[in-house]
């Protein structure tokens, strides 16, 4: 059985990671997201992601950790169906950082099926992108 986790190992913190990530990495938008990745060697998890939603957009903190935990949850439920899978049988790693460009707060069964949506998306421009091939 699946445990439907996001434990620490998970969530990208290394600053170095962060800016190659955001340097060198590339990016699609699938509303309300906004995701960034690079291929990356040597990590204690197969995907390390980092949440973001910005201050300039949503003034309020609480508005914005709203959103970062809506948007969690819905990568933690998905993760494995539509990410780990594709990356463990390749045997590649990934650095993600999904950030909402929205412009209001969404409902969050939206934000779940976007999120579907998006780490598909994710999985078919990883394999453009790093190996050279369309699933």
């Amino acid at each position: 059985m699946v445990k439907y986790t996001l434990k620490k190992e998970e969530r990208l913190c290394n600053k170095r990671l962060l800016t190659g990530l955001f340097q060198s990495g590339s990016s699609f938008i699938l509303y309300p997201y906004r995701l960034t990745f690079t291929k990356s060697q040597d990590l204690p998890s197969v995907a390390q992601v980092v949440f973001s939603v910005s201050k300039r957009r949503f003034k309020k903190s609480v508005d914005r950790n709203l959103l970062k935990r809506r948007i969690r949850e819905a990568y933690r439920l998905q993760k494995h169906d539509a990410l780990h899978s594709f990356l463990l049988t390749n045997k590649t790693h990934v650095l993600v950082a999904i950030q909402y460009i929205g412009k209001v707060i969404e409902p969050y069964e939206l934000m779940h099926k976007r999120m579907g949506d998006a780490l598909l998306k994710l999985q078919h421009e990883y394999s453009r992108v790093y190996m050279d091939t369309v699933n």
